[in-house]
């Protein structure tokens, strides 16, 4: 009798470690949902490509594209979003003031090097006078413009003004009288190249290489790598301290992934770390 309740005692002692250590099991793999807003390229395709690693790391990344540049903000101000990924800090920094917001970086990951093409010419400098450029209705963009513009010595822009909150008032000087119609929705523009429309037209990377365009050789002037535009993740207040926000700002900065952004894109979309 001795021996069998000993026995039984042994086989609940077994039950109660069994059962135990199932839930010390359960609890390690448990899973954090990250839902993430983003366009749809790069941004969507960056982390399709960085989802099975952090999968392994206990985050799941519930992905959903925009094609606009206004809803994904106002998704993840209203909690809709955990995260998203489809901006500079320019645009987000115009975002907040506009809307007193106040989401914020948690971290840089590649840059979309915005471009100038042309059917009419063959380099930006070839641009006659009173030439039509058309830009995006994007103002945060409109230092990038102007930069490019500058830099080939077609405008000046007045002294103590910050290119990054720039605007075609700030032009000084326009020797050639070039027209920037700047009333478009980013994602109409490569339509608008491609029918022949202006003389020259402004083009967001993620716009040009999802319509089969390539910054580096079918334009006719590209921004420099050394660029402050660089597309974050953004989130709420706060939130960029969660453990799962941090995993997936570090998976898209680890080199084999900038290294893969470089290498998949051709360099038409630019790692925020120099690496090839």
């Amino acid at each position: 009798m001795k021996k069998k309740l000993l026995s039984l005692v042994a086989v609940l002692f077994s039950a109660v470690l069994l059962v135990g250590c199932s839930s010390s099991s359960s609890q390690s793999k448990k899973t954090t949902t990250l839902k993430i807003g983003a366009s749809a390229v790069p941004h969507a395709q960056i982390l399709r490509h960085v989802a099975p690693q952090l999968k392994k790391e206990g985050v799941t990344l519930k992905i959903t594209t925009f094609q606009d540049y206004v809803m994904p903000n106002k998704a993840l101000a209203n909690g809709e979003l955990d995260a998203n990924y489809f901006q500079h800090v320019p645009f987000l920094d115009q975002w907040n003031k506009e809307n007193h917001g106040t989401l914020v970086n948690a971290g840089g990951v590649h840059l979309e090097p915005i471009a100038v093409f042309s059917k009419k010419v063959k380099k930006l400098q070839d641009l006659k006078k009173n030439a039509t450029i058309i830009v995006s209705s994007n103002t945060p963009d409109y230092g990038r413009v102007l930069t490019l513009f500058k830099d080939a010595g077609l405008i000046t822009i007045k002294k103590g003004v910050n290119i990054t909150s720039a605007n075609f008032s700030d032009i000084a000087s326009n020797p050639r009288h070039l027209k920037f119609k700047h009333s478009y929705e980013p994602k109409l523009l490569p339509t608008i190249y491609k029918n022949g429309e202006g003389d020259a037209v402004v083009i967001n990377a993620n716009y040009a290489v999802q319509a089969g365009l390539d910054p580096r050789t079918d334009s006719i002037a590209i921004e420099k790598s050394s660029s402050p535009y660089v597309n974050i993740i953004a989130t709420r207040k706060g939130d960029q301290n969660k453990p799962a926000i941090k995993k997936l700002v570090k998976a898209l900065q680890s080199k084999s992934t900038q290294k893969w952004i470089y290498h998949h894109y051709k360099g038409a979309v630019l790692p925020v770390k120099n690496v090839k």
